[in-house]
């Protein structure tokens, strides 16, 4: 399965593996992929940490981090005024919806440090961008950086490259493929609409081969219901190089799922995965559950704009975690979880994964 991403990076095959558990990315990166970290939910000094011990366990091998950049910063609003911003009816729904379902209060020294006036999220000023990157730097495993939303600021592809870390960007259409073109990256993931988390509308077997021809001769990784052999030698024959999936990793020993939180997984059918605002104010396609069902029922009151909305539902989705009410939690799944139905140890999906795609492979070759 040698090609120009393997070449590029100096793996043995182009699995990428998108993950919040740097466990299960390093489990990729040992079986021969690129384990990607979502490095966005992690403080500096903690990032810092996370990726010492993954040079440490992964024996000179590559990965790749997954940031949010800030390509405009606007005026940082005070913790305060924002939730004095925020209308009545949304925060009146989501109590009741909550003390209705019996979920208690969080405790109170909970409740405070969430509400506690914090300083922008290192992806939301170019100062805490350049701090993450610093980091990044100091780690030569650390070979590739994906932006997960936008095209990458002009300073980040600058500093990168200056250190011979490629860089990638997301798209869900082929124009936006194109600017992160312009803006300089070495290869793009498209994203189609199956995926888990932030998507857009555009379906895998329309978005790949329109990404392909789009930004050609820039290599591109298909995203959006890979799970599979038999997905990884479809994307190669729309084109891609390679594939970046994130889904498949969540019914996996290593992930970060709690136990009931699996169980729930592995029983999910392709349709539970639906796409929703309810929790960013973004589209955003996660597991169905009895809190998505209530902002669908007649009378709910509609998503307020991403930063609002996730700063009303953040107490109320940390109540829900605290009484680990699985029936109202919905983890950010794709449509690939109708297909997961058994826990397995990363390194045997990823055995799996090619051991499948070369035989498809092989018998394509021979009907040809």
């Amino acid at each position: 399965m040698q090609n120009r991403i393997t070449e590029m990076f100096g793996i043995e095959v182009p699995i990428f593996g998108f993950t919040h558990k740097p466990e299960v990315a390093i489990e990729v990166t040992n079986a021969g992929g690129m384990g990607a970290l979502a490095a966005s939910y992690y403080q500096p000094d903690e990032l810092e940490r996370i990726l010492t011990d993954m040079d440490a366990r992964t024996g000179g091998r590559p990965y790749c981090i997954d940031v949010l950049f800030a390509n405009k910063v606007g005026q940082v609003v005070p913790m305060s005024e924002r939730l004095k911003a925020l209308p009545k009816e949304h925060i009146d729904f989501v109590e009741k919806l909550l003390d209705d379902a019996g979920i208690p209060p969080l405790p109170p020294e909970v409740e405070a440090e969430m509400l506690r006036e914090k300083p922008p999220g290192h992806g939301h000023t170019e100062e805490g961008v350049l701090e993450v990157l610093e980091i990044v730097v100091r780690h030569p495993q650390a070979k590739f950086v994906l932006s997960a939303m936008g095209a990458p600021p002009a300073y980040v592809v600058e500093r990168l490259h200056s250190r011979g870390i490629k860089v990638g960007a997301m798209a869900g259409s082929a124009e936006h493929a194109l600017k992160h073109v312009q803006a300089g990256v070495d290869l793009i993931v498209a994203q189609g609409s199956e995926a888990g988390g932030h998507t857009g509308t555009i379906s895998s077997m329309v978005l790949w081969p329109d990404v392909v021809d789009a930004v050609a001769p820039i290599p591109v990784l298909a995203a959006g219901g890979v799970g599979s052999g038999r997905h990884v030698a479809a994307a190669f024959a729309l084109g891609a190089e390679g594939v970046w999936c994130g889904t498949i990793w969540l019914g996996s020993s290593q992930s970060e799922l709690s136990p009931d939180m699996r169980k729930r997984f592995l029983a999910a059918r392709s349709q539970d995965a639906i796409q929703r605002k309810y929790d960013t104010g973004k589209p955003l396609r996660g597991l169905r559950s009895k809190w998505t069902d209530a902002w669908d029922a007649p009378g709910a009151p509609q998503p307020l704009p991403l930063a609002a909305q996730k700063l009303l539902v953040a107490p109320a989705l940390k109540r829900l975690e605290l009484a680990n009410a699985v029936d109202y939690m919905g983890y950010m799944s794709g449509q690939i979880v109708g297909r997961i139905k058994q826990e397995q140890p990363v390194r045997d999906i990823m055995a799996g994964m090619k051991s499948e795609c070369l035989a498809v492979l092989k018998a394509l070759g021979e009907k040809a």
